[in-house]
C-alpha cells in the first residue's frame, strides 16, 4: 500500500532532520549510493562459504577436529566477505556533516509534538 502524499512528506521530513542530528547514524542506516553490492564479492564469498562448509563435513567424517573448526572458519570467512559492499568512494565524516545549531533532542520533542497532535485528533 502506498504512503499518502501527506506521510510522504512527514517521512522526508523526517528523514532530514535524522541526517542534521545525526549524520552519522543516518549515513549507516541509509543506503549509501557510494556503496554498493558487488557480484564478484557475491560469488567469491559463496564459493567460500560451500569449500567451508565441505571443508567441515570432511572434518566430522575424519573426525578431525582441527580440519572441522578450519572449515567453519573459512564457511564463516565466506559469508562474511559474500555480505560485504564495495566502497567506490570516501564516507563524509559526521562532525563535518553536522553543522547545524539545533539542539540534539529537537528530533525527539518534535516526534513526541507530532505523536501527541495525533491522538489528541483521534479522541
Amino acid at each position: 500500500m502506498p504512503l499518502s502524499e501527506h506521510e510522504q512528506k512527514l517521512l522526508e521530513q523526517l528523514e532530514k532532520q535524522l541526517h542534521e542530528d545525526d549524520p552519522k547514524f543516518a549515513s549507516s542506516m541509509g543506503s549509501d549510493p557510494g556503496r554498493s553490492w558487488s557480484t564478484r564479492h557475491l560469488v567469491i564469498g559463496v564459493l567460500g562459504a560451500l569449500a567451508g562448509i565441505l571443508l567441515l563435513l570432511l572434518g566430522v567424517s575424519l573426525q578431525l577436529i582441527l580440519v572441522g573448526v578450519l572449515g567453519f572458519v573459512v564457511m564463516g570467512a565466506g559469508v562474511y566477505y559474500a555480505t560485504m559492499r564495495s566502497s567506490s568512494g570516501k564516507a563524509k565524516s559526521g562532525n563535518a556533516a553536522r553543522k547545524s545549531g539545533k539542539p540534539r533532542s529537537s528530533f525527539m520533542s518534535n516526534l513526541e509534538q507530532r505523536w501527541d497532535e495525533r491522538h489528541r485528533g483521534d479522541s
